[in-house]
């Protein structure tokens, strides 16, 4: 069965996997072993490793720019991305403007007013932020899976169409100029 699963990675990593309707199946913070990395950091990731199936549909959120624990979150990041890659899984990544963007129809919806929104999309609620991220990804990913002309024009709003076309075919990125010294 294919399941839709989105990731917060943090130092609590958001998990939420959704069944093909939408429904949750599972939703949790995941976030290892101890207080002291790199043990921590470690079990934390192949925790979240082993609450993933084969067959998931899996989106992450990808890194913010101005995020104060930057080095940890990397680490975690790309930790957890590279678990996956050993063991040829793919993943999708979602900015995470794209993912507000896609509950609240705004980019830059502060954090703490998220949950409003996707209360008043989905019913979902969660007191972790994390989860609720990683609630939004989900639906990401099954909107991604659904894919097609005919649902996106009913399922979906325009918003979330857009969030979903930019991932699906995301502008190609400038070639920087070489710096001549």
């Amino acid at each position: 069965m294919t399941r839709f699963v989105g990731l917060d990675p943090s130092t609590r990593c958001g998990f939420v996997a959704l069944d093909t309707a939408g429904g949750v199946l599972q939703k949790k913070e995941l976030q290892g072993i101890g207080k002291t990395d790199p043990k921590r950091m470690s079990t934390q990731i192949d925790e979240i490793i082993d609450h993933i199936y084969p067959d998931d549909v899996i989106v992450i959120e990808g890194f913010g720019f101005a995020s104060q624990q930057a080095i940890q979150l990397g680490g975690i990041g790309w930790g957890l991305r590279m678990a996956l890659f050993r063991r040829g899984m793919s993943y999708i990544e979602a900015s995470p403007s794209q993912l507000k963007k896609f509950a609240s129809g705004k980019g830059n919806t502060k954090k703490d007013e998220l949950g409003v929104h996707i209360f008043k999309r989905w019913g979902f609620e969660s007191s972790s932020n994390n989860v609720l991220d990683a609630f939004v990804l989900a639906h990401i990913a099954l909107g991604l899976n659904s894919y097609n002309a005919e649902l996106m024009s009913t399922a979906f709003t325009s918003f979330q169409r857009e969030v979903l076309e930019a991932i699906e075919s995301p502008p190609e990125k400038k070639a920087k100029g070489k710096r001549s010294l």
